[in-house]
């Protein structure tokens, strides 16, 4: 699919520069707003009005929901009145929600200006709930059907009434906005009887969500249901929206990448990394760097604290990097699995004791066997190959011993600090592999000296 997409950016380049417009506008039509949006934002930006124009309404106002919104702002600043008029009006309302939210305030205001009363009163509607919540990303336009509706008068509403809607695969039954029910349109097309009432073929057990429900949560409901929509209810269970798989994607793709942004040690970037400057990565890695530097001093002082046992066992100083190394390595592995677990719900905070046991078995398991072959390798290599005679058996061992007690102190470290930052409220990627890495550096470099002060002549 790369290899496509690069090659219709690469005609649609050619056709702008030969001004072959109507040939490009033959191609655009072919191709997918989302594969549109991808080549639009590769282009220079004094192109993008113009390619943009050739579009159909509604593939351009697709289109233009895919789009970045440094890139959206761009755009509108180019469109005349007219243009943005249409363009709102060929908008869902959460894209139209979405656009507002992101855009200037002087921006803001030209778009209200050009959009309908109903669409502006839906906006505002979506724009009061808290963001990251199920109402802040769910759409108004959903199917609704009464419980006293014939199967026949349902399917004629859709008709009348689903061109705008943004999904009609699925409708929902309800009276006075209170949500009843739901039936498909495949349970109305294959029902025999077009006289039998709604209320006697809907589902009746409907899974919802709170206005308020964290919007991750709402992507992963959907996720374990398979459902193509979740429907919204306020506090008094009337039915104000629904939340679509397509938006509860687009919450997955941003929560991951966040959280691996912060598992990387770097501060969340709303922007693509091409779209990024300089000075936009530097604003975004430098803070957690100079933390971590700053952290890291704690490890020189170790050092410093321990140079008469260093200078007594100079050889204990080649052993440095890999123990510190194997322990953020051990430290890390069992973050990212415990994070990753608890942003899938794999994991509640009860569960601590049993991940605690498990990490512990699993460290053992690991600690003896790095032991073991890296007791291979200091006698073997760096003794014998290398021919370093100050490496004794028992400067072996305190190295092997240190790095199965490192391993172990490691996995536990990179299992409960998640888990305890979870407990305090915290995002738990926050305490991923940076931060867990200088917390082991420190600790391993303590059970190092300890161990070699208790069991060689120092």
């Amino acid at each position: 699919m790369a290899v496509k997409t690069a090659s219709f950016e690469k005609t649609i380049r050619a056709l702008l520069e030969e001004k072959k417009y109507q040939t490009l506008k033959d191609v655009l039509v072919t191709m997918e707003p989302a594969d549109i949006a991808g080549i639009i934002q590769n282009l220079e930006d004094e192109r993008l009005p113009l390619l943009f124009r050739l579009l159909p309404k509604e593939t351009a106002a697709e289109t233009f929901a895919e789009l970045e919104p440094e890139l959206q702002e761009l755009l509108i600043r180019g469109f005349s009145d007219r243009e943005l008029c249409d363009l709102m009006s060929e908008l869902y309302v959460d894209d139209a929600a979405d656009l507002v939210e992101e855009m200037p305030a002087n921006v803001v205001k030209r778009i209200l200006a050009q959009t309908d009363p109903q669409m502006r009163r839906e906006i505002n509607e979506i724009l009061r709930f808290p963001e990251n919540s199920a109402g802040s990303i769910m759409t108004t336009e959903y199917v609704s059907l009464r419980p006293k509706m014939t199967v026949a008068e349902a399917i004629t509403r859709i008709r009348r009434t689903g061109v705008d809607k943004e999904t009609i695969y699925t409708c929902y039954v309800t009276e006075e906005r209170k949500l009843l029910g739901s039936v498909s349109v495949k349970d109305l097309l294959l029902c025999p009887d077009d006289s039998t009432p709604v209320s006697e073929i809907m589902d009746e057990n409907v899974i919802s969500v709170n206005t308020l429900t964290d919007q991750e949560e709402v992507a992963k409901m959907l996720s374990k249901y398979n459902f193509l929509a979740l429907p919204v209810v306020d506090n008094d269970a009337r039915m104000v929206g629904i939340v679509t798989f397509d938006d509860a994607m687009d919450v997955l793709v941003e929560e991951t990448t966040e959280d691996i942004e912060k598992m990387a040690g770097m501060l969340p970037s709303e922007k693509t990394y091409l779209r990024s400057g300089a000075w936009d990565l530097f604003r975004h890695r430098i803070p957690w760097l100079m933390l971590l530097m700053i952290s890291a001093t704690f490890t020189g002082m170790i050092i410093t604290g321990f140079e008469d046992a260093l200078a007594a066992q100079v050889v204990l100083t080649a052993f440095i990097p890999m123990l510190m190394d194997t322990g953020g390595n051990s430290g890390s592995q069992a973050s990212v699995t415990i994070i990753r677990a608890l942003s899938l719900g794999e994991l509640e905070l009860n569960d601590l004791p049993r991940v605690v046991w498990k990490e512990i078995r699993t460290a053992t398991l690991c600690g003896i066997a790095l032991a073991v072959i890296c007791f291979g390798k200091i006698m073997l290599v760096d003794r014998l190959l290398l021919g370093n005679t100050d490496i004794t058996v028992l400067t072996a061992f305190v190295v092997c011993l240190t790095m199965a007690v490192t391993v172990l102190i490691a996995k536990l470290v990179g299992c409960t600090l998640p888990m305890g930052a979870k407990k305090l409220g915290f995002d738990p990627a926050v305490m991923a592999s940076p931060f867990i890495t200088t917390i082991v550096d420190a600790l391993s470099l303590l059970v190092y000296f300890g161990i070699a002060r208790a069991l060689l002549p120092i």
